[in-house]
């Protein structure tokens, strides 16, 4: 479990295809210390376990290794990522402290197609279109997890919805690099998958 507040960007060193699937190897610091082998990792949003942890290097950053299957590969946007490609890593929430953010799964509903990225005033207004299907879990006020970071929906439209950024998430996060027809990795709130299921199960 996570809660959609990104602890720093991680560099793609490596990708490369296994007799397990997709291997793909990341650059970290910060979240990389204490961090053990089968402990879980938030990559854009998608929750994966570290296969291998490589030595420190001169700037004081870790090689983590994780075997992704062909599914979470193909569901989520990492199948566009590059060798140097920043991705923005969480580790998994911790009950020691406060709670910030919104509850987060890791588990990545699909993706969801940049349509307007731009600075309005101080701020930044980003406009997505996700799959048809997701649109009625999203709600004015309500919370959505884009490449892993928690966000509150502005407005809602026919086939899109629009969240404010404020500078400094642009810039702690890969949301810095992302332009229009990009992908993000879309996460929408758990309650409201829990409420949808219960009306279709009621007829509702």
């Amino acid at each position: 479990m996570f809660t959609g507040i990104v602890a720093e960007t991680g560099r793609v060193a490596d990708i490369s295809r296994t007799h397990h699937g997709i291997h793909l190897v990341i650059h970290a610091a910060n979240t990389a210390a204490d961090l053990k082998m089968g402990d879980s990792l938030a990559v854009n949003g998608c929750c994966l376990t570290a296969v291998s942890i490589g030595s420190a290097d001169a700037e004081g950053r870790q090689a983590i290794g994780f075997d992704l299957l062909e599914q979470t590969w193909k569901l989520t946007n990492l199948h566009r990522v590059v060798q140097g490609t920043r991705v923005n890593l969480e580790r998994p929430l911790s009950f020691q402290g406060g709670l910030d953010g919104h509850f987060v799964s890791g588990h990545v509903d699909g993706v969801a197609i940049i349509r307007q990225w731009e600075p309005r005033g101080a701020d930044w207004y980003l406009e997505v279109e996700p799959p048809a299907e997701m649109m009625p879990l999203l709600v004015h006020k309500g919370s959505v997890a884009l490449d892993g970071i928690s966000l509150t929906v502005a407005s809602v439209q026919e086939k899109t919805f629009s969240v404010w950024v404020i500078p400094h998430t642009r810039e702690v996060t890969q949301l810095g690099d992302r332009g229009v027809d990009d992908l993000l990795n879309i996460e929408t709130d758990l309650l409201g998958k829990y409420v949808d299921r219960l009306l279709k199960a009621r007829g509702l």
